[in-house]
């Protein structure tokens, strides 16, 4: 988009600012984006709307904090729903480390105060979990104890009525644990690295639904763990030296096994990897369904210089089988990566398995855009149009981020032509820096949370945007296209994997990463969320209250 046309420029009309945004005319139907197929949509239940703030909203946006608290806006409440280590079962299953991605399920024949809740685990910690430092390597029984935090939750949950608290249903026989030492088959057409059974799943940091109710978990940074293979001069070996985990030093898994997006069955806990989307640091996985049925997948690599992926299906209902295309953003359109279709990986790869291992290379060598770290993405269920967070990219002087609008031709996820243009960026004018999580409301608004490194948290240039945050960005009415702060996360911690009860009333949220750069369990550097000296743990939280009821019942 040109400077004059930018919505951040004084030159930008409002209305024309709607009609960027796709709101100006009559919404597009499309609730089959907001929630599974078969879910009934239900009104909030009414109470009096608190009083509005100067913004026209029913709060008051808080301001940067450092604080060591989940801070809130007025209107907003949170509870505690789970914390690392919190036992969900008496067979010894507990609650993961660093949880991200959460998806609310409602089970069928149940009311709007009963469900699943999926909660992906990100990563480990060697202190809090391994009872190791980071500078020594871990022996067999640390590693093991590691394996098990990471991975993903499956909890059952309820509560008495729409204005009681969520609870989990201890002992539930649906509650379960998948984690590093699942076994997990590989949907492939042949052995990848000799074998068809990976050995758990790892790095889950945001994910996705399908239609049919299953749950999409991304692996993200799985080079943490095993490491990295490279093949030099034929030869496969290692990238580092020794990961950051160092896993491999007591279990040498194939890093080839890692680095995909899993489907798992929350009501049997059956997982497969579905490797024909590719294999990278998958941050999410947003699945639509295209006009003849077929779904289609939206992934970002969630690295410096990485694309933007779109997967179609081969056929309706199921993701085992389909087309990987990469984003050509200069062009505006997605490039194949079938190599029966590109010449030039013909040349460099053996078979479709092959490029499918290394979809990075792969990717720029038929054209794909390096972008500014992809993480997740969402689709406006008003427009059908493609958000995606673009996280920043210090390496190129880009410390804030933005994030990019793409608009299908003719809305059809099917296509192969697109636009791109900046909706937001961050930094000064948006007032937010480095969005990350992504998610749209029922009223169509967009939620956003942001992920300035732990290490980076209220230094230059990010002081003025104090610990990382959760902002609401609605996309209509007088405010369409601000942002206003909801929420402050506590000390070094994300706000990551926001979603929605089926009826509206309760978000869900993941408090990930508290405490992240304390150096041994006699100093910490925060204690969120018991407070006093209690070490930090990693929780998901309900936030509930009369704003929020009040923003979904806004058109």
């Amino acid at each position: 988009m040109n400077q004059a046309d930018s919505p951040t420029t004084p030159e930008f009309s409002r209305r024309n600012f709607l009609r960027f945004l796709g709101r100006g005319g009559a919404a597009v139907a499309a609730a089959s984006l907001l929630r599974p197929l078969g879910l009934a949509e239900a009104s909030p239940a009414s109470r009096p709307t608190p009083r509005r703030s100067a913004t026209g909203l029913p709060f008051t946006p808080i301001q940067p904090t450092s604080k060591d608290e989940l801070v809130l806006a007025d209107g907003f409440q949170y509870k505690l729903l789970a914390s690392w280590g919190d036992s969900i079962h008496s067979r010894g299953d507990s609650f993961g480390y660093n949880n991200d991605y959460t998806r609310f399920l409602p089970l069928q024949g149940q009311d709007n105060n009963n469900g699943l809740l999926w909660v992906n685990h990100e990563s480990t910690h060697p202190i809090f979990v391994g009872g190791r430092t980071f500078s020594q390597r871990p022996t067999r029984e640390q590693v093991i104890k590691e394996q098990y935090s990471v991975g993903g939750s499956i909890l059952r949950i309820q509560r008495k009525n729409q204005e009681a608290p969520w609870e989990i249903v201890h002992n539930h026989r649906l509650n379960r644990r998948l984690h590093a030492r699942t076994p997990i088959p590989l949907v492939t057409s042949r052995p990848i690295a000799g074998k068809r059974v990976a050995l758990g799943t790892l790095a889950n940091c945001s994910g996705g639904q399908t239609p049919w109710g299953n749950i999409l978990t991304c692996e993200e940074n799985y080079d943490e763990f095993y490491n990295e293979i490279v093949i030099n001069k034929g030869k496969r070996t290692y990238r580092d030296p020794v990961s950051y985990f160092g896993w491999e030093t007591q279990f040498p898994m194939p890093p080839e096994h890692y680095g995909w997006v899993v489907e798992i069955n929350p009501l049997t806990g059956q997982a497969k990897k579905l490797t024909a989307l590719g294999r990278f640091a998958h941050e999410g996985a947003t699945v639509v369904q295209a006009k003849d049925g077929r779904c289609v997948v939206y992934m970002g690599d969630d690295t410096n210089n990485q694309c933007i992926y779109k997967f179609i299906a081969a056929r309706p209902g199921t993701l085992e089988e389909g087309e990987l295309f990469v984003a050509d953003v200069a062009r505006g359109r997605w490039v194949s990566l079938d190599i029966q279709k590109q010449a030039v990986l013909k040349k460099r790869y053996k078979d479709q398995t092959d490029v499918l291992i290394h979809a990075r290379p792969a990717a720029h060598l038929v054209g794909g855009t390096p972008m500014d770290r992809p993480e997740d993405i969402e689709v406006d269920p008003k427009t059908k149009h493609i958000y995606v967070s673009l996280t920043n990219n210090k390496s190129k002087g880009n410390y804030f981020g933005s994030i990019l609008k793409l608009e299908e031709e003719n809305n059809d996820f099917l296509a192969m032509q697109f636009k791109a243009s900046t909706f937001l960026p961050g930094g000064p004018k948006s007032g937010f820096a480095c969005p990350d999580n992504l998610s749209f409301d029922r009223a169509g608004n967009l939620w956003v949370m942001t992920d300035i490194s732990s290490s980076a948290l209220n230094q230059y240039p990010y002081r003025p945007y104090g610990n990382n945050g959760l902002f609401y960005i609605p996309l209509r009415g007088p405010q369409a296209g601000k942002a206003f702060q909801v929420a402050s996360a506590p000390v070094e911690a994300e706000l990551t994997g926001l979603s929605f009860s089926n009826d509206g009333s309760t978000l869900f949220l993941s408090v990930q990463g508290v405490g992240s750069r304390s150096r041994s369990l006699k100093d910490t550097s925060s204690h969120w969320p018991l407070g006093g000296t209690h070490a930090p743990k990693p929780s998901v939280v309900t936030i509930q209250g009369p704003a929020l009821k009040a923003l979904l019942r806004q058109s």
